[in-house]
């Protein structure tokens, strides 16, 4: 199994403007934007490589030569390397990192939306993989990946998608009258299931429900039309997830990384889908 992980393409969507989060993204992309010492990027890819997946392809746009700098460079900054000034030659003494992906930086336009970066993308890089993972580059949890890829496997269908079930970000007021009868603060709706964003799917998603588009959103007419010929499932995840959309999450997440007790760091212990969902951050 984990020889399989390891050639399936992760396709990373790393090209949006992040215009919620403009304080941080004024300069960089939003999936280069820090927690801890490392992008968030380097986060959500590690969360993958935890459970064998290696190949990676970054669909960039909005400063993309922010992530193509970060990885050409990626050996030297991590190691000692000696530069001959004169003719710029670069020895890289040793490498010192523990990361084995094969990273694939792939330019998708400047305003292309989420399926057609997905489509511009996979054109040239799903190559004859019979499955393939996409997900967004601002997203983190402490998701056994290969678990919902065996369900993936197991039900047959084109797409699986993570399901998560966040506490609400306001209180919630039960009235009779005027009169308040009852207030939870931020409470769990069990029922209420949203994307998560750590999706898998066949290669028919790919030549069927996408197309070369600037234009198209994966999540409206691609993921709708998956919907209704019945060929996406659910995987259920009540542990920690959590989105950088705004400065308020990204301290949220600096502070859970800088306490050492990160839900997604390498150290974590997974959790299974009957993990109480109080593990969830609240952001």
């Amino acid at each position: 199994m984990k020889n399989d992980l390891a050639n399936i393409p992760v396709f990373i969507l790393c090209g949006g403007l992040g215009t919620r989060i403009k304080e941080e993204t004024e300069y960089r992309p939003k999936p280069m934007v820090p927690v801890g010492q490392y992008p968030i990027l380097w986060h959500i890819m590690h969360i993958y490589r935890r459970h064998g997946f290696r190949r990676f392809i970054l669909c960039t746009g909005f400063k993309s030569e922010v992530i193509k700098s970060y990885f050409l460079n990626y050996a030297s900054m991590n190691s000692d390397f000696t530069v001959d000034l004169k003719s710029n030659h670069l020895t890289v003494h040793s490498i010192d990192h523990d990361e084995d992906w094969e990273v694939t930086v792939a330019y998708t336009g400047e305003h292309t939306m989420t399926g057609g970066r997905i489509a511009k993308a996979a054109q040239k890089y799903l190559g004859n993989a019979p499955h393939a993972a996409i997900t967004y580059g601002d997203g983190l949890a402490n998701i056994d990946l290969s678990a919902e890829y065996d369900f993936h496997l197991s039900h047959g269908k084109i797409g699986t998608l993570l399901g998560v079930n966040p506490p609400s970000r306001f209180g919630e007021i039960n009235l009779q009258g005027s009169s308040v009868v009852e207030f939870s603060e931020k409470p769990e709706f069990k029922n209420n299931w949203v994307n998560g964003g750590f999706f898998f799917f066949k290669r028919e998603f790919f030549t069927n429900y996408l197309q070369l588009d600037e234009s198209l959103v994966l999540e409206k007419s691609p993921l709708i039309e998956l919907a209704k010929d019945r060929q996406l499932e659910i995987y259920k995840h009540s542990g920690f997830w959590a989105c950088m959309d705004t400065q308020r999450d990204r301290d949220a997440l600096n502070d859970l990384w800088n306490s050492g007790q990160a839900p997604w760091a390498p150290n974590f212990k997974f959790t299974s889908l009957e993990t109480p969902s109080s593990q969830m951050v609240t952001l």
